[in-house]
């Protein structure tokens, strides 16, 4: 039964050992981690390698004296155990031995990685002429990341931009669902690039495999890395810190273009914002259709993800607005709640008077709502000055 037993440990081990040498394991060899983009990525890619290599090594060398130790030492060939094993000299310093080279590889490892994580945190010294410089680093580019339940928010300081960036629903995104969103970080390659992040609720962590780091978006803190892109394309990661229900549905996406594409790209964002803003400035009246327009193309962006394109919500965290006492009540009470906020909806008063009217001008008009209101900028600034009398 025994030799039975051994019998078929060996031919589960050489079909094992035959499978390393397959085209299939071969092809498995590609299941990696991405290829790098940037400097430290590589440098981390290298690591991840080395560590690799080791770990290899290790293996065949354990597997080698296991397979040895079952062979030379079975109980059919009549091998009886060495009682008096720990008196011998290996039995002694093994237990030195042992723990000495598992020291020496992590010491290995850790001198190669050290050298790169004090990398990631300082950017290359040098003359700064027209770059930003920060604790004597230079950039040539700063951008924050604002982590937001469940978003990302991306601002350009130096050219008066700021992208919102949401997961894709399924529909939309097809095969990159949970990997698509509906607006990329794009930015510029061959740019030294500093990256401030931070949260406006919960912990939050940017991370994009390919630029080699992960960095926690903290609320009331910021924190900051750098990277600079070599190759253009499109970078997948996410949310890596638990954030809550919908963790899941955090993805992040840089697109990485030459200058000139970033450049007509920041033209562009740059006469989009102005448009925005002569709109919202304006004293204009807006027809019921306009503003339903309008309000529609605002609530698939930023609320039907929680609240469902057709307003059933997702009950209890987020309510309905179909036929819900907010979206079909009292109208100040509407305004009220959609510039202060609500548990885990977020207050919109950074948003402009025209896209709250409109916003509101459609749930109340929506899904069998009917309620036949039209509510215009001149009501959202009213209610914004009577929050601040209610708040002195």
């Amino acid at each position: 039964m025994v030799t039975k037993t051994i019998k078929h440990s060996i031919y589960a081990a050489l079909a094992a050992i035959n499978l390393l040498f397959t085209k299939l394991a071969i092809a498995e060899y590609g299941m990696n981690f991405p290829e790098p983009v940037t400097p430290i990525a590589r440098d981390i890619y290298d690591v991840h390698m080395l560590t690799m290599g080791i770990i290899t090594i290790i293996l065949i060398i354990v597997t080698a004296i296991v397979l040895y130790a079952v062979f030379t030492f079975r109980k059919d060939k009549g091998y009886e155990a060495d009682q008096e094993f720990h008196h011998s000299w290996f039995g002694r310093w093994s237990w030195v031995l042992v723990p000495f080279l598992v020291l020496l590889i992590d010491l290995t490892i850790a001198g190669k990685a050290q050298p790169i994580l004090e990398f990631l945190w300082e950017a290359p010294k040098e003359e700064c002429s027209d770059k930003h410089q920060a604790n004597d680093k230079c950039y040539d580019m700063v951008v924050k990341i604002i982590g937001h339940q469940w978003w990302w928010e991306y601002e350009y300081p130096d050219l008066g931009i700021t992208v919102e960036s949401r997961y894709l629903p399924e529909e939309k995104a097809g095969r990159d669902y949970l990997r698509a969103v509906d607006n990329n970080f794009v930015l510029p390659v061959g740019k030294k690039i500093r990256f401030l992040q931070t949260s406006v609720d919960v912990n939050h962590a940017y991370w994009i495999p390919e630029l080699g780091f992960k960095k926690d978006a903290i609320a009331g803190y910021i924190t900051e890395t750098w990277a600079e892109i070599e190759k253009e394309g499109i970078y997948r990661g996410q949310c890596a810190e638990l954030c809550g229900t919908w963790h899941a549905r955090m993805p992040a996406v840089v697109e990485a273009v030459s200058q000139e594409k970033f450049d007509a790209w920041v033209k562009h964002k740059q006469a989009e914002k102005q448009k925005a803003l002569a709109e919202a400035m304006s004293n204009r009246v807006w027809s019921k259709d306009e503003l339903m327009v309008k309000g529609k193309a605002i609530y698939d962006v930023k609320c039907a993800a929680c609240h469902k394109p057709d307003g059933i919500g997702l009950p209890p965290v987020f309510p309905a607005l179909k036929g819900s006492k907010i979206a079909t009540g009292p109208l100040d009470e509407h305004i009220q709640i959609v510039l202060v906020g609500k548990g885990t909806m977020p207050s919109w008063k950074a948003e402009t008077d025209l896209d709250i009217a409109a916003l509101i001008t459609y749930e109340r008009n929506s899904w069998g709502n009917n309620m036949n209101q039209v509510v215009q900028a001149k009501d959202i600034k009213q209610a914004r000055v009577h929050l601040a009398e209610k708040k002195q």
